[in-house]
């Protein structure tokens, strides 16, 4: 509170406490905390006075911390009080002050040095008006709305904007959207606009992309079948870029803020009833503050340039929904993960879902009909991984099989299982890749010398992939060697003959008293 508000609050206090009012009324009266009104309510005007003064003189936590502070200020604008928190706790292990003292002293440091906090702004383009019947922008919206009876009912929207007239149009449902509900809408807006533009843009809702594929999209099997059939083109916004798109944007906030807000809820074909006279009185009957223009009268003229729908394209009502199969073999439906078979993933894969009335969750090909997976739905908590255990892959069968591999291209099979087995048991995380290190090492050896390092390594008790490799280079070694100290008798050759018997002859053995008699000089 700023100095010259504090008498004033004081003296207020105490002539409504003269009055005869409650603190708590007085607080009320005051727009003030109740706290603050017990804390000066008995103070007599000189302790209130000592009160302010030790106001003024009294030091702050973060005073002996200023100097440091400004300078990261001022060599990073943008540093939060939470990051200058952290980097205090950091230098000063000791240190115990709250976030909000933080907060307020890095602001007040902010105006004392006029240190504002850098903004990243981004810079936008006035781009041309679009031709009419160029193009339309779709998105999705969902809000709140309280019942009649009284509670609270979430609705889902999408809405349409034709991009050259900004005439818009929108459709409800009381349950989120599935395909098969997008593709219904826009036929529904096609008929309600009288014919369809040449290009639309969405953002990338996993209920029209499967993936972006570096431009060449992958849409969902059910909306690309409609795209084909209809042949219009699409244009998909980058991921973080909605303002690619910002007339759709203002049209969902235009909903939400002037059709959708305080109204009151009665059924869904209501709703979609009172959106359409909404849309004839305000939302295409009022002036466009960007083009200055009434949507209703320029869509008149826009009209004509849409392509015409002959015919509307029936869509299948099959209430089930679609959701794409992700890379853990997992879908996901109401925040929670639910397992499919090991194997079903694909980039382009989607699998049709349906609940039934007893909870349980059915998830199958949606070509086929073949059921997939089945899940007790999860009725509490979000977050969750929903396991058939027979989902899983089954690891010790495919380890198993290496180990005997690896064990055949020894000489004793069944020492070489113990072996690795063994290396198995103490490093079962890495035991594919110490098979494949002893595998290499076999193959660039004899048996022989495999086999010799094999035992080596079994009598001390080596059971690592890097021992084994040492054995078996050490033992490739010794081959190398063996030749050059080992010469083949049979095939030096003599360069002259020799007596045999000096061959049989044997040196004279001498003892070591001679030597010694030697070495004083006898």
């Amino acid at each position: 509170m700023r100095k010259e508000k504090r008498w004033p609050m004081y003296f207020a206090i105490q002539e409504q406490k003269r009055l005869g009012l409650r603190k708590s009324q007085v607080a009320r009266n005051l727009d003030i905390s109740r706290n603050t009104v017990i804390k000066f309510w008995d103070l007599t005007v000189d302790e209130y006075k000592e009160f302010l003064e030790r106001l003024e003189t009294r030091s702050r936590k973060l005073e002996a911390f200023e100097a440091e502070i400004v300078s990261w200020l001022r060599k990073y604008p943008d540093l939060s009080a939470a990051q200058v928190m952290d980097w205090l706790k950091e230098r000063y292990g000791g240190l115990e002050v709250a976030e909000s003292t933080v907060r307020n002293y890095v602001r007040g440091l902010r105006m004392e040095y006029g240190i504002s906090k850098a903004k990243r702004m981004r810079q936008y383009e006035a781009v041309e008006e679009l031709p009419m019947g160029k193009q339309m922008q779709v998105d999705f919206g969902e809000v709140t709305l309280r019942h009649q009876e009284g509670h609270l009912v979430k609705l889902w929207f999408i809405t349409f904007v034709l991009s050259h007239s900004r005439y818009k149009y929108a459709l409800w449902q009381d349950r989120p959207f599935i395909t098969a509900d997008v593709v219904d809408a826009h036929e529904q807006a096609f008929e309600f606009y009288g014919g369809m533009p040449e290009e639309i843009v969405y953002d990338q809702d996993h209920l029209l992309l499967t993936s972006e594929n570096h431009g060449d999209l992958i849409l969902t099997h059910a909306f690309g079948k409609y795209v084909e059939e209809r042949s219009f083109r699409i244009h998909m916004c980058r991921k973080g870029d909605p303002e690619s798109k910002g007339k759709i944007e203002n049209v969902v906030k235009y909903i939400k803020r002037n059709f959708a807000r305080h109204r009151s809820f009665t059924n869904v074909d209501k709703l979609n009833e009172q959106c359409l006279a909404w849309l004839s009185r305000t939302g295409n009957a009022t002036m466009h503050h960007t083009i200055k223009k009434i949507p209703a009268e320029v869509y008149a003229l826009e009209k004509a340039y849409l392509r015409p729908v002959h015919k509307k394209i029936q869509i299948n009502s099959n209430p089930s929904i679609t959701r794409a199969v992700r890379k853990d073999n997992t879908i996901l439906y109401e925040s929670n993960r639910y397992t499919v078979p090991l194997g079903t993933y694909d980039p382009c894969k989607e699998v049709g879902v349906r609940v039934t009335e007893d909870k349980q969750l059915i998830i199958y090909e949606i070509d086929s009909g073949t059921i997939l997976a089945e899940h007790a739905l999860c009725l509490h908590g979000k977050g969750k991984l929903i396991r058939n255990n027979n989902h899983g892959r089954d690891r010790s069968k495919g380890v198993q099989a290496y180990v005997d591999h690896v064990a055949e291209q020894f000489t004793d099979a069944g020492e070489a299982r113990r072996y690795l087995e063994e290396i198995h048991r103490q490093m079962p995380r890495y035991i594919r890749d110490q098979l494949q290190a002893i595998e290499k090492s076999i193959t660039e050896a004899s048996a022989k010398t495999a086999d010799d390092a094999l035992a080596y390594c079994l009598k001390h008790g080596l059971y690592r992939a890097a021992d084994f490799t040492n054995a078996v280079r050490y033992y490739v070694e010794q081959e190398q060697q063996q030749p050059a100290n080992k010469p083949n008798q049979s095939e030096v050759k003599l360069l002259s003959d020799v007596d045999p018997t000096k061959l049989k002859a044997k040196p004279e053995i001498r003892g070591f008293g001679t030597y010694e008699q030697i070495l004083r000089g006898g």
